[in-house]
């Protein structure tokens, strides 16, 4: 038996239990501790590769198993977070008992929280796509799941632990219904545009070869440092207007 060729894809396991572990923190109504795990759960996607890459073992059945485990972890889960923080929402809004909240506003909310499901179905159509697209071998044509996937579970880190940034609330604006039905429309169709994105694959490690990845990575360095989790969704930001500015730049050379 060939151990080294079950190596990747026992990463790709731990991927997909720390997904599974996720929904179960997420049902128990601890979101941060599922977007820990989402977190820990990226990584392991980024090294699968990597170390398939490194052992020369990579395959179609490598290939598959890292699709169905990042459906869970990079689609369900975040699914799960926002459907949980749409619910809080609804919570807190009929749970003040010193008035009587409108009848109509109460049911838009009721079933407003199952809007949060639109991100595992693209997620999964994201994902269908990518296995069948030859174009995107070194790049990518919609926003990556795990890249949607923390940007969604950024939502709980940045409430639980920079509840105010620069003298603003920002669990006014993260905990507003119509924002999180907003970004689960917005970034569950980003998921499946034709909105070609620059992969941090290198194939070497020079500068002139790879300039859009260091400048990406050196900028996302710093926002984390100085802004700490609300540097998350800049970030995802970032990496879609310089992917922009990077196409626009290729096309001019060409």
């Amino acid at each position: 038996m060939n151990i080294k060729r079950h190596i990747p894809n026992a990463i790709t396991c731990g991927n997909l239990l720390c997904g599974c572990l996720a929904i179960v923190a997420a049902f128990n109504n601890n979101l941060v501790w599922s977007a820990y795990l989402v977190g820990i759960a990226a990584v392991l996607d980024f090294f699968d590769g990597f170390v398939a890459r490194i052992l020369k073992v990579g395959g179609e059945m490598g290939k598959q198993l890292d699709s169905l485990a990042d459906v869970v972890t990079f689609g369900v889960v975040p699914g799960v977070v926002m459907y949980e923080f749409i619910l809080n929402y609804q919570v807190h809004f009929t749970d003040k008992s010193y008035q009587i909240p409108n009848q109509n506003l109460v049911t838009f909310y009721l079933y407003s929280s199952y809007i949060a499901f639109l991100i595992p179905i693209f997620s999964a159509i994201r994902l269908a796509k990518f296995n069948i697209d030859t174009r995107q071998t070194s790049s990518f044509i919609g926003v990556p799941t795990p890249a949607n996937s923390i940007l969604i579970c950024s939502m709980p880190l940045i409430n639980h632990f920079q509840p105010t940034f620069l003298g603003l609330n920002i669990i006014n604006i993260t905990n507003n219904i119509y924002f999180l039905i907003s970004l689960t429309i917005i970034m569950s169709y980003l998921l499946v545009a034709e909105l070609p994105l620059f992969a941090l694959k290198f194939k070497n490690f020079k500068w002139a070869d790879n300039k859009i990845q260091y400048v990406f990575l050196i900028s996302s360095l710093l926002l984390l440092i100085v802004f700490h989790f609300i540097a998350i969704p800049i970030i995802i930001f970032l990496y879609i207007v310089l992917s922009i500015i990077n196409n626009r730049i290729t096309k001019n050379e060409i």
